[in-house]
């Protein structure tokens, strides 16, 4: 069924350096031969390629659904420290990044979702770091409004804590991101690419969705746009790592279907009803609620001066400049000078600045 809605938003482009290996002008060609109408960018940490995204995106017709994969420290951002949740026998199920970190995927609903999400990860970057810009939930509390998340990927807190067998940690944790987001937008995010880290928090996300009444959401952890395009990217991924091709221990992805797949191609990954259900919901609890008015419109940022009663900053400035002039040239203004002057002048004024040299002289 072609005409089925579904929104790819867990997608890494270009601007997930040496991981994302999806060119913009690709997605927004492939979503159009796809009859998709909206898209996410959600890279791994970073707000880089955003401007760029949007953009490029409505210049191709299609809706640009802004978000992030952000890194969420698995206590306070500033604790700077591995954390280890698991028992010692369990390290491969524990903690992404040696302890340093979780995934969690979010999406601007509206501008001031987008002017919020540029804000937690500036301030991840800042207050955050260790390996990789952190958010927590106090930075997220702070910044919900106009955002919508999910419990993420594998990597995600809910799925880690599920697959160490902590399910009422895996519970609560649901429950407080559902507290910050809101009922209505936070989801329990599933993806399937045949591989076993993928199902194994299945039956426990499923309980979650019950317990807390959150929707599913069904996504594709797309790092490139065409499925031919596997082996480049597993060549990118060897570059990242300083790794040979040739190496079997290599960090590679396991699994196939990391492409832009069309709809048809991702309702038929599973017949299950939540799986269904998850892939309706990408457009029409997600996609289709992106309001994207406001975003990047350009807006006059210089300041503004206080100039005397019967003045304009125009004329004010106009006046200042004679003075001066007058001051430098007592015995009289060269032609030649005063020429120079109104040109100068006429250039400042068209591009809006009296107010900024007002502020500066």
């Amino acid at each position: 069924m072609t005409n089925q809605p579904f929104t790819h938003l867990h997608v890494h482009t270009q601007y997930s350096l040496l991981d994302g290996a999806a060119r913009l002008k690709d997605m927004f060609k492939a979503c159009n031969e796809m009859g998709m109408t909206h898209v996410a960018i959600t890279d791994h940490g970073n707000l880089h390629g955003a401007y760029d995204f949007f953009h490029q995106a409505k210049d191709a017709g299609v809706t640009p659904v802004m978000g992030i994969e952000a890194y969420l420290a698995p206590e306070s951002r500033y604790h700077n420290k591995p954390v280890k949740w698991g028992a010692p026998h369990q390290k491969g199920d524990d903690v992404s990044g040696a302890g340093a970190y979780t995934h969690m995927t979010m999406w601007a609903r509206n501008n001031t979702g987008l002017h919020n999400l540029f804000r937690a990860q500036s301030r991840a970057s800042l207050e955050g770091f260790f390996r990789k810009p952190r958010m927590d939930r106090e930075l997220l509390s702070e910044y919900a409004e106009g955002l919508m998340a999910t419990t993420g990927c594998p990597s995600g807190e809910i799925s880690t804590r599920i697959r160490l067998g902590q399910m009422d940690e895996a519970i609560k944790a649901a429950g407080e991101y559902q507290d910050i987001f809101g009922k209505e937008t936070f989801f329990v995010e599933i993806m399937d690419h045949g591989i076993d880290i993928d199902r194994r928090a299945r039956d426990g996300l499923m309980e979650i969705s019950k317990k807390i009444g959150a929707p599913f959401v069904v996504t594709n952890d797309s790092h490139y746009t065409y499925e031919h395009e596997s082996a480049a990217h597993d060549t990118l991924l060897c570059i990242q790592t300083g790794s040979n091709l040739s190496d079997p221990d290599r960090f590679k992805f396991d699994g196939s279907g990391y492409y832009l797949k069309s709809a048809a191609e991702m309702y038929a990954i599973d017949s299950s009803d939540a799986w269904q259900e998850g892939c309706r919901n990408s457009q029409l609890l997600i996609a289709d609620r992106v309001d994207i008015s406001g975003m990047f419109e350009p807006k006059n940022l210089m300041p503004r001066f206080d100039v005397p009663e019967g003045y304009t900053e125009v004329t004010w400035f106009r006046e200042e400049v004679a003075r001066g002039m007058a001051r430098r040239f007592p015995g009289g203004i060269p032609e030649d000078r005063q020429k120079l002057a109104e040109y100068e002048m006429d250039t400042i004024i068209q591009m809006g600045f009296p107010g900024y040299f007002l502020v500066v002289a």
